[in-house]
């Protein structure tokens, strides 16, 4: 276990704190502990978890510690943060259900062409569009947590929001897109390779009706 598999592990521990914080009545004990409010405390706590996102994979480019693991717990551990803020903020009636509904079942149609693609021999790299998604959501849903506690943020987060959905349908445009062509080379090319094997099938027995012609000629 490396050092950036490890900050994919503690973002994924980082998810059901940020849940507490947000959906945790004021009147719990354990919030008397925290020296600050539950909103900054859930905004700390977001804020932190996202940055890891940055930071473990930075690291395991530089230090060439790109690990099976790794790649599969990176996007997982990404779409719990990001779908536990969201359903938490749904639920303190912050950001609209619809919304959230169309942001995470993005998530899944997306998560799942990949897949297919991968189970096919292809792989579909992650698109600028989609890495501006991601910035965008962190930077919505912080906003949107931040104007709990100043609420002059709230105009600000739900505009940000807005964004998300935009970027998230035009990134997942995109991976439509490569998704399709992809599989439009691939039918292509068996309809090539069953077109030659069937010539060379035809070839064969034409030869062999020849061959066959020829010996009865000549007996």
């Amino acid at each position: 276990m490396n050092l950036p598999n490890l900050l994919t592990l503690l973002r994924i521990f980082f998810v059901p704190l940020l849940v507490a914080a947000l959906l945790a009545e004021d009147g719990l004990n354990w919030l008397r502990l925290i020296p600050v409010s539950r909103e900054l405390f859930a905004l700390g706590i977001f804020l932190t978890a996202a940055a890891t996102d940055l930071i473990d994979g930075y690291l395991a480019r530089r230090w060439r510690q790109v690990t099976t693991v790794g790649t599969l717990l990176d996007p997982i551990a990404d779409k719990l943060l990001i779908s536990a803020a969201l359903v938490s903020l749904v639920s303190i009636q912050r950001v609209p259900a619809w919304m959230v509904i169309l942001i995470i079942g993005r998530e899944f149609a997306v998560t799942g062409l990949r897949s297919i693609a991968a189970s096919s021999g292809y792989t579909i790299r992650a698109s600028d569009l989609g890495k501006t998604k991601m910035v965008t959501q962190v930077t919505a849903i912080a906003l949107v947590i931040g104007g709990i506690r100043w609420p002059q943020l709230a105009a600000y987060g739900q505009f940000a929001m807005w964004g998300v959905v935009i970027f998230g349908f035009a990134s997942a445009a995109a991976y439509f897109g490569k998704f399709w062509r992809k599989v439009d080379e691939g039918v292509k090319l068996r309809r090539r390779r069953e077109l030659l094997r069937f010539e060379r099938q035809k070839k064969r027995a034409a030869a062999a009706a020849m061959a066959r012609s020829s010996a009865t000629a000549q007996q």
